[in-house]
């Protein structure tokens, strides 16, 4: 038991303990609770994986609820791609939620608060109340409005309710202490007024609750028992916790805010309006581009879902934020990709091969294993020919002892086929290679059981017949930026920092069953990388976006 607690991360500590002081086991509930005002992305799934993740773990439900207090930012799209990345994750929420749900509640609340001289409505620009703030080592200036009577607050804000001011001129600010070294405690506004539709409310609301005021509460509305964020909100808790303490009842759970990690990638941001730069800029092509760190992104450039969540369960829960390396990352999408992905065979910078001795006209279809990694991943035929692709650095005229590939005189068995051997090529004016020539041996076919069949070469290389290859537009991307950190230095734009070369396009082909493949399906292009088909394919343009290499020098610790 000793050894079990020991394993335990901190979260997990602190719901043990909670349970040790009288928490019931079915009052355990969380919540993932994204502003729909943007696509998820990398540091999200961490946040996904550990409220899920703890669901699972004791049982317990977990809401997916929308804060959806700023109208101006936030849409349905954002609504529907996110519970759409959640499910892709393997996770199943209790319930789909809104902050929106709880406008009316919330109004009330603040009504209460008025009455009992804990907030008042301010009619300063927001430029000056945060003036007025000061810093932590500087008290804060009173409003003027601060101490207005209640019946007047009351009266404000109802008309702020109903519309009849303009955005912007008024506020409701909670009364707490402005001399407090936490700014956030330094009467925080509640409501603003913004005259704007919500994508569920329609324009029923003039005011809109500020996050912190939507967001404890509607923890508490939910019964929500452990409130878990990032680090950024360490300094919102004692406001978390004083909002709670105005609308608590006895007998209730008390929800209970505590912070982990935030999780940073080298050559990634996650600032949602710096990804909006990127797609307004034209630097990449949406939400969903493969370059991205969204969720969608990933998705369309091949990561699974299993590999981000072993990528999470590697990273761990912390209390301190630090670099992790993409590598890692890379390292869990290369090591589920080897289990799960068919092999096939690509040919991407394509010179051809002519089997001379092969008859003319003849074709046979060979069979290969789709995974030798999977016991029950079976077989499939593939097509052979006189003529065939194959890569341009598989081929030299004169090559060292240690290229195992095909040259002139040398041989090499072909994939799942014949064992040849380079005899002659083909040049153009400028002195290119344009055509190898070889021969093969009739009796050397791989599984056949002959004796030439199990004469071993020492190079094997994969290739495609030409009569039956069909063409492949070939995604290759790279990282966005050039340095680990792009958003660092704040003086300099981190456009700077955009890779010119972060995707190559080029032509080559694949073999035809690669006509059949689903949009999304894994593939290991043999000898070349991890790939998968893109949206953007048709019935005759078949598009592959590289997921990541073959192989890489990356260890984890």
């Amino acid at each position: 038991m000793e050894e079990e607690k020991k394993s335990l991360n901190f979260i997990e500590q602190i719901i043990e303990d909670d349970l040790a002081n009288g928490l019931k086991n079915d009052q355990i509930r969380f919540r993932f609770p994204p502003e729909p005002n943007g696509y998820l992305h990398v540091g999200h799934t961490k946040a996904i994986c550990i409220n899920f993740g703890l669901g699972e773990k004791y049982n317990a439900p977990v809401n997916l609820r929308f804060d959806d207090t700023n109208p101006e930012k936030e849409e349905q799209e954002f609504v529907d791609s996110i519970m759409k990345d959640v499910e892709w994750l393997g996770f199943k929420w209790d319930k789909v939620l809104y902050a929106s749900d709880y406008f009316q509640q919330l109004y009330d609340w603040a009504v209460q608060l008025i009455k009992e001289g804990k907030a008042y409505v301010d009619e300063q620009p927001s430029e000056v109340i945060t003036e007025q703030r000061k810093n932590p080592a500087e008290p804060g200036i009173e409003s003027p409005f601060r101490n207005r009577p209640v019946e007047e607050s009351l009266d404000l804000f109802e008309r702020m309710k109903n519309g009849e001011f303009e955005s912007g001129s008024m506020s409701l600010r909670a009364k707490i202490d402005m001399v407090s070294p936490n700014m956030n405690m330094r009467d925080p506004v509640m409501y603003r007024i913004l005259n704007k539709p919500h994508h569920r409310t329609g324009t029923a609301w003039k005011i809109y609750p500020m996050y912190d005021w939507a967001h404890g509460e509607s923890d508490y509305i939910e019964q929500i028992s452990h409130s878990l964020c990032s680090l950024e909100f360490e300094n919102h808790r004692p406001l978390y916790n004083w909002y709670l303490d105005q609308v608590y009842e006895e007998g209730r759970v008390k929800n209970k805010q505590r912070e982990f990690a935030r999780m940073n990638v080298s050559y990634m941001i996650t600032s949602k309006r710096k990804l909006q730069r990127l797609i307004a800029e034209n630097v990449v092509n949406g939400w969903d581009d493969p370059r991205m760190p969204t969720i969608s992104g990933m998705r369309r450039k091949g990561f699974t879902a299993n590999a981000i969540r072993n990528f999470i369960d590697k990273v761990g829960v912390a209390k301190r934020e630090n670099l992790i390396e993409i590598q890692l990352l890379d390292f869990c999408v290369r090591e589920d990709l080897n289990k799960v992905a068919k092999r096939v065979m690509a040919v991407v910078d394509p010179i051809k091969l002519v089997i001379e001795n092969y008859p003319e006209g003849n074709e046979e279809w060979l069979t290969t294993e789709n995974n030798n990694e999977q016991e029950d991943a079976g077989t499939r035929e593939i097509p052979f020919s006189r003529e065939l692709y194959i890569e341009r650095e598989d081929f030299k005229e004169e090559a060292g002892n240690k290229f195992f590939r095909l040259r002139l005189g040398g041989e090499v068995r072909l994939k799942s086929a014949y064992i040849i051997k380079g005899e002659r090529v083909e040049k153009d004016e400028n002195g290119e290679i344009t055509t190898i020539y070889a021969s093969y041996d009739e009796k050397s076919k791989s599984g056949s059981g002959t004796e030439e069949s199990l004469r071993k070469v020492k190079g094997t290389i994969h290739w495609v017949s030409a009569k039956h290859a069909i063409p492949v537009e070939i995604r290759n991307y790279e990282k966005l930026f050039t340095v680990e950190q792009p958003d660092a230095e704040k003086d300099v734009d981190f456009l700077n920092f955009i890779n010119p070369e972060s995707v190559n396009i080029i032509q080559g082909f694949g073999e035809p069953s690669l006509k059949d493949v689903a949009v999304g399906e894994p593939l290991q292009f043999q000898r070349i990388g991890y790939f998968t088909k893109d949206q953007d394919s048709t019935d005759t343009n078949f598009v592959f976006n590289r997921t990541v290499t073959l192989k890489d020098s990356y260890k984890p610790e």
